[in-house]
């Protein structure tokens, strides 16, 4: 019976993380990445790396929301509040570096 315990527990183990991963990749966001609202009035979703966060320019529009939305955000996600365009050729260029 001692013998069976672990195995148990090592089943329970990974029944845990299966459900933690598929609960993830059911809202659409991978591990590392952050989905923003983008857009003046019709909002788009995008799915951009954490690492973005730090790059200056990128810190820039976070500003820009901080300013305009405070800590509310109308979609309860991050919003940034500018062009769509603007928002694609940024994270085209954080994507070359």
């Amino acid at each position: 019976m001692g013998i069976r315990l672990p195995s148990l527990l090592l089943n329970a183990k990974q029944a845990v993380k299966m459900h933690t991963a598929s609960s993830r990749n059911r809202c659409g966001v991978p591990k590392g990445h952050i989905a923003v609202y983008v857009g003046d009035i019709e909002r788009k979703r995008f799915v951009v790396p954490i690492a973005y966060l730090n790059h200056p320019s990128f810190s820039a529009l976070l500003s820009s929301a901080e300013e305009e939305f405070g800590f509310k955000h109308p979609t309860g996600g991050l919003t940034i509040p500018c062009r769509e365009d603007v928002f694609i050729n940024l994270t085209s260029r954080l994507q070359s570096c």
